[in-house]
């Protein structure tokens, strides 16, 4: 079987709800991302033979396969096709699997994953809460309500759940969210997220012009008694709006080939794929199903975690690379180096190859070998990958 490597890597800069990117349409937002990675491979547009995007609010604006619209808006050609993917948070990481798995195939040979999320113009809960209220139904079937009665799936209650398994404190829960906009400010200053952001214009309400390039979400005034005054999101509760991960817009994306598609290019590639998996759980509690998953995922590449150079957990709330850290036995200098989505942002679809695009390029300022990936996903679910650094 062929490998896959990417070979391309980039993100927006996270805007924060009615923030700096409000002024993008989700599309246009994607579609810069499509133009940059072609431009970043110097890849002629032809060469891309298919475009599988993440995207979990698919409607409104984001509605009509996002995916093929950000196609028909970018450079590429109206003969790249493109499907949109919903695997709730980690869609764009799933892309990114479909994408190397189609190459690895053989099938095709040039490959973009990515995902998009204005959370802005498509608010969270928007798909499910609309046709409710205009009497179309709601999600929870007979049968599923049987299975799981009187049940509310919540990821708020499930972090709360997990903090409270693994025996998380608020004020640790706090001390990681304190870390993870330290790290964030260091990155952002020493310029490490310089070569993955893709630059983009602004437009004021004053009609004057901007650029975008650096993370809104970020508190560069942050202090750790300011995140423990913060409002907790659940009475007699551990986590705060400020241990969670933030409401973000932005588009990421990579481009994976395979060796033909890198004798096309000519061109060196940023990394290898070297193991893909995923599990499901339980989905009430939720939001615990990476740890299993990463034990998993080590255990049939062969690897153990200290094989591991870099990771990175999602920051969906501090609880969760927190219960992941105490259950895997990481090193916690390894996770989320540059900060995680408590300071950078969780553009739902966008956020899985979000990640992967700060991870390469961690593992290439930092000149270390093996990253691993890791996205807790509404309904139990969570997806692994392992990348080479090349």
């Amino acid at each position: 079987m062929a490998e896959a490597y990417i070979v391309a890597a980039a993100r927006t800069a996270g805007g924060r709800k009615g923030g700096r990117l409000a002024g993008w349409h989700p599309v246009d937002l994607a579609a810069a991302v499509l133009d940059s990675l072609v431009d970043r491979a110097a890849a002629p547009p032809d060469l891309v033979e298919d475009v599988i995007l993440g995207c979990v609010m698919q409607t409104a604006e984001q509605s009509n396969n996002v995916a093929r619209n950000a196609v028909l808006a970018s450079k590429l050609p109206e003969s790249v096709p493109a499907t949109s993917v919903d695997r709730q948070c980690g869609s764009s990481q799933q892309a990114l699997h479909f994408a190397a798995q189609a190459v690895m195939s053989g099938s095709m040979d040039c490959v973009i994953a990515a995902g998009v999320e204005s959370m802005t113009r498509v608010p969270m809960g928007l798909p499910s809460s609309l046709p409710a209220k205009n009497g179309f139904g709601y999600y929870k079937s007979p049968n599923l309500d049987k299975r799981y009665p009187n049940i509310v799936f919540s990821q708020f209650a499930g972090a709360e759940m997990v903090a409270e398994k693994y025996g998380l404190s608020k004020d640790k829960l706090d001390e990681f969210s304190y870390q993870s906009h330290q790290r964030a400010i260091t990155a952002t200053q020493a310029g490490h997220f310089r070569d993955e952001i893709l630059p983009l214009q602004i437009t004021r309400d004053d009609g004057t012009t901007d650029t975008h390039k650096v993370d809104e979400g970020i508190r560069f005034d942050v202090s750790l008694d300011g995140i423990r005054n913060v409002k907790l999101i659940a009475e007699n509760g551990k986590l705060s709006a400020a241990s969670a991960s933030q409401i973000c817009d932005g588009a990421s994306g990579v481009m994976i080939v395979n060796e033909k598609g890198l004798r096309s290019l000519g061109i060196k590639p940023l990394a290898r794929i070297h193991h893909m998996g995923m599990t499901g759980g339980d989905p009430v509690i939720m939001l615990e199903a990476p740890l299993p998953a990463t034990e998993r995922a080590l255990k049939k590449a062969g690897m153990k975690i200290e094989d591991i150079d870099l990771y990175e957990v999602n920051e969906a709330f501090a609880s969760i690379p927190m219960a992941w850290l105490a259950k895997i036995g990481a090193d916690p200098a390894k996770l989320n180096v540059n900060g995680g989505a408590i300071a950078l942002g969780h553009p739902l679809g966008a956020s899985g190859t979000k990640l992967m695009t700060t991870l390469i390029h961690a593992l290439r300022q930092n000149n270390r070998r093996y990253g691993l990936q890791t996205m807790c996903e509404g309904g139990g679910m969570a997806n692994v990958t392992i990348v080479e650094r090349l």
